[in-house]
């Protein structure tokens, strides 16, 4: 039974979801124990579609997506939609249209993006399951500013069907939860049928080098905490720098949605914030890089192979402030999966010296989701599991 008085009170404070589906039911299957909320850019049937823009506040999807469908069909009770970065081109979700969502660890401070509602709905217990949609770090970086689990596929490993895309070569659908267990099940219902999705050994592990990222204390101890907990690591080098491969993937996403809205520049504003027009200005006149993001992708893809996994911090920090300048950073550890097309698993790893959680990352081969989480398993009596905020 769904208590939606609970759930609105719960949310009033968060502004994590957005639209309820006060028809949701569990059904019969695998899943019929768990709640599911959808980022507002993935199709519900029958709940506005917006993308976190008021460009498509009147949209009403017709259908479900295509995970939707498979979730529904094993019992899921879909719970409705959650807020987010408009656009999916941001990591605040501070959203002009459809509000400020807050992270449930400190009110007043960002859930990340672009899947902050996600992120937020998560520990504060609104729902078992998140979807959110990861371009550069969009499902990691909430789930580490949120201290819970988040899984960004290998792109193209399950269908983008009903998804409102941000560059269809970086974007993906992936879960959030606070249990890996949990995880678990939901992946093997989203992926079931799309490749070869079994354990894979991984045992070579592997460390950046000469990557210069100004990366908080907490979330540097954290690192060393899981590497000190894992076989012998060797390094690798990527041949660009960070904000050079940040950069390069965020021109290519503004780009491509530039193209995908047209006349954007006619649009009013009820339509499109000045922060997504300023964005759109800025990469339309940005130099694509496709060579950074051609030697980035190669030089992971190698690096890693079919046997190795890259232990790097998911952001550089902790959850900061809404209202102050976000940090430039955020996805520089993050983005690199996403470029390359490989599976990403964010971990939770403690709190930082304010009590906030941070979070590091596990980058695998292509179809490893399996071993990932299997990998994270290990590494909880370390790094300590989800961390929940106080009183939850």
């Amino acid at each position: 039974m769904i208590d939606w008085g609970d759930l609105e009170t719960r949310n009033a404070p968060l502004n994590a979801f957005v639209d309820w589906d006060e028809a949701a039911a569990f059904g019969d299957g695998p899943l019929s124990d768990l709640t599911i909320g959808v980022k507002s850019n993935i199709m519900v049937a029958g709940l506005p579609w917006t993308g976190g823009m008021g460009l498509y506040r009147d949209r009403i999807a017709a259908r479900d997506a295509e995970v939707v469908t498979r979730l529904r069909a094993a019992g899921a009770a879909i719970l409705g939609s959650l807020n987010m970065h408009e656009a999916a081109l941001g990591a605040t979700t501070d959203n002009v249209f459809y509000g400020r969502t807050h992270n449930p660890h400190r009110i007043g401070h960002t859930p990340g993006g672009s899947s902050g509602g996600s992120g937020a709905a998560i520990p504060a217990g609104l729902c078992d399951v998140a979807l959110g949609t990861d371009t550069l770090g969009s499902v990691r970086i909430p789930a580490a500013y949120n201290g819970v689990y988040g899984l960004k596929p290998t792109n193209g490993a399950i269908s983008n069907d009903g998804l409102a895309m941000l560059e269809p070569r970086f974007d993906c659908i992936g879960p959030l939860a606070r249990d890996l267990n949990i995880l678990a099940r939901v992946w093997g219902v989203m992926s079931e049928g799309a490749g070869p999705f079994g354990n894979r050994p991984m045992v070579r592990m592997l460390r950046l080098e000469n990557y210069p990222v100004d990366t908080q204390p907490a979330v540097t101890t954290a690192l060393n905490c899981a590497l000190d907990a894992l076989p012998k690591t060797a390094a690798i080098t990527l041949l660009d720098d960070p904000t050079a491969i940040r950069m390069a993937g965020f021109v290519a996403a503004g780009q491509w949605l530039a193209a995908e809205l047209g006349d954007w520049r006619a649009l009013p504003a009820t339509a499109i914030s000045d922060e997504l027009r300023f964005l759109l200005d800025l990469t339309s006149r940005a130099e694509p890089r496709e060579d950074v993001l051609a030697r980035t992708r190669e030089t992971l893809l190698a690096a890693i192979g079919d046997d190795g996994v890259l232990i790097t911090p998911t952001a550089p920090q902790a959850a900061f402030a809404h209202g102050t300048r976000a940090p430039s950073n955020q996805a520089d550890f993050t983005c690199i999966a996403n470029i390359a097309g490989l599976p990403a698993l964010a971990i939770p790893a403690g709190r930082d010296e304010t009590g906030l959680p941070v979070s590091i990352q596990l980058v695998g081969p292509p179809h490893s989701e399996q071993s990932l989480i299997d990998l994270a398993r290990t590494l909880i009596p370390v790094l300590g599991g989800a961390q929940l905020p106080e009183g939850a």
